[in-house]
């Protein structure tokens, strides 16, 4: 069957189209995004703002035509941590779902992890054992360990990239000292997540997932995304000390230009690499793998299993 999976997350909205039957593997046919950074549309009161709620709900309003034109039988429509926070999620979901028709579940960070982790465990198999997985979006970090596809740790943090980048790093370049103080207060975050981790058991394999461990990965040297989802791709935590200290001194502008740098992440990977660093120095982790599945994946396994992750509404 063809699916349409539009994940609504801090910075993008992201429509993934995909052909995929039961005990299959999904076969992307299509990918659409749209940067609103929906967690600068937070007003001080806590509730999305006019403008982000308006420029959401346009944005599903295409991305559902979209999803129809292309022959998806469903969609499953998910948002998460800038919604899930916003104090008037109730009104503006359903102010998306009276033009759109779609109707947007919003996913608990712990059901972020846990579908995170169940896309890493079908991408690398039982074999692979014990698996720690870390995952970093916009708004909160993902960290879960198991042996089966439910995982027995889940956690889920909000520090995520975005969310850094606003609260602790002001300027264009950061200050060294704020870069020093970020980092003293994630080893303080990461102490108890970490002692969690530990206490489930040792990893076999160590994983990052998400689109900002595939750019770190990149900045130190892996592969680009043209060889393709198969080449095995790591990152250590001696290079992301080393990447630190390069990206940390450029502006915004500057990291737009490097390769394997999105525009619309540029202006946060300096946090997203001090968040992957302390969360690997606080777990005692030295290299990730680094996974070309994550949480839209999850969705769309845990669908095809039956399982429902989300709310699916036929667009036909």
């Amino acid at each position: 069957m063809r699916l349409g999976v539009l994940d609504v997350g801090s910075n993008t909205v992201h429509l993934l189209v995909v052909d995929a039957h039961r005990g299959g593997h999904p076969n992307p046919m299509s990918s659409t995004k749209a940067v609103l950074r929906l967690a600068e549309e937070i007003d001080d009161t806590g509730k999305m703002t006019k403008k982000g709620a308006d420029s959401l709900t346009s944005t599903v309003e295409d991305f559902t035509r979209i999803a129809k034109a292309s022959g998806c039988e469903q969609v499953m429509a998910f948002a998460t941590s800038a919604v899930r926070d916003a104090t008037n999620t109730d009104e503006v979901l359903s102010q998306v779902k009276k033009a759109s028709g779609l109707t947007v579940d919003v996913l608990e960070g712990v059901d972020e992890a846990r579908l995170t982790s169940l896309a890493v465990r079908r991408w690398y198999g039982w074999s692979a054992g014990r698996i720690l997985t870390f995952d970093i979006g916009g708004g909160s970090l993902e960290l879960t360990s198991g042996v089966d596809e439910e995982p027995e740790v889940a956690l889920s943090l909000p520090l995520g990239a975005g969310r850094l980048t606003r609260e602790w790093l002001p300027g264009d370049p950061p200050s060294k000292r704020h870069v020093s103080v970020l980092r003293d207060w994630l080893d303080a975050e990461l102490k108890q997540p970490a002692k969690d981790l530990r206490a489930a058991g040792k990893p076999d394999l160590s994983v990052g997932s998400s689109k900002t461990f595939r750019s770190l990965a990149r900045l130190t040297g892996a592969a680009p995304s043209g060889a393709g989802p198969r080449v095995r791709r790591t990152l250590t935590v001696s290079g992301l000390r080393q990447l630190i200290a390069f990206i940390s001194r450029m502006t915004a502008a500057d990291r737009a230009d490097l390769e394997g740098v999105s525009s619309d992440r540029a202006s946060q990977i300096v946090a997203g690499a001090l968040v992957a660093e302390a969360a690997m120095r606080a777990t005692g982790v030295d290299t990730l793998d680094i996974c070309p599945w994550a949480l839209r994946e999850g969705v769309i396994l845990r669908r095809l299993d039956s399982e429902p992750a989300g709310v699916l509404v036929s667009v036909g």
